[in-house]
């Protein structure tokens, strides 16, 4: 079903070669397998803003406390700014004075895909969009209760689909192909 949506939609693919340099083996294997969306980088850089493109395709991080959902307290379905894939419920997102948006559980448990990542000379946990690979930021296990989780997530990697507009479209998982997903601020791409 991925694979018929993403032909009909006429998405612009990335090579392979290009997949293998930029991605862990893992997630090169995981995106093979869950044929997933692939948009092409010149495609992503029309689509989304200088710092939407460094935190999702080059693994960057925004600064703490300057995301626009940092804060955001509106209840609806945080996706991804790439795919429009539901990933979080504003019911599960919570303030872990962080810096960033905070999240104690996932809309679907394969929404999420998780990957060791050693940088900066310590172990973490990252989590990227189990739809199209993008970059969200990190899972560490100091969260609260009932999962003990923390998602902790980069703004500039969400979207944000208020439980107004979800309710008014039919229901919340219309943005779960990639079809669209809506944004607080003019400063993101609506896709």
């Amino acid at each position: 079903m991925q694979y018929q949506v993403t032909q009909e939609l006429s998405l612009i693919h990335i090579s392979q070669e290009e997949l293998k340099k930029r991605l862990t083996p893992m997630q090169y294997q995981v995106t093979q397998e869950l044929s997933l969306i692939h948009i092409s980088q010149e495609e992503l850089k029309k689509r989304l803003t200088p710092m939407q493109y460094q935190v999702t395709q080059e693994r960057g991080t925004e600064s703490a406390f300057t995301g626009e959902f940092t804060h955001h307290k509106d209840e609806g379905s945080y996706t991804c700014v790439v795919c429009g894939a539901v990933l979080f419920s504003s019911k599960t997102k919570f303030d872990s004075g962080s810096g960033w948006p905070s999240f104690y559980d996932l809309v679907k448990e394969e929404s999420v895909a998780l990957t060791d990542d050693f940088s900066y000379g310590m172990h973490r946990v990252e989590t990227t969009c189990s739809q199209c690979g993008a970059h969200l930021g990190h899972l560490f296990d100091d969260g609260p209760k009932p999962t003990g989780k923390r998602y902790c997530i980069n703004s500039a990697s969400l979207g944000f689909q208020a439980k107004d507009a979800a309710s008014t479209s039919g229901s919340a998982s219309g943005a779960e192909g990639g079809a669209a997903s809506s944004s607080v601020s003019d400063g993101k791409t609506e896709l």
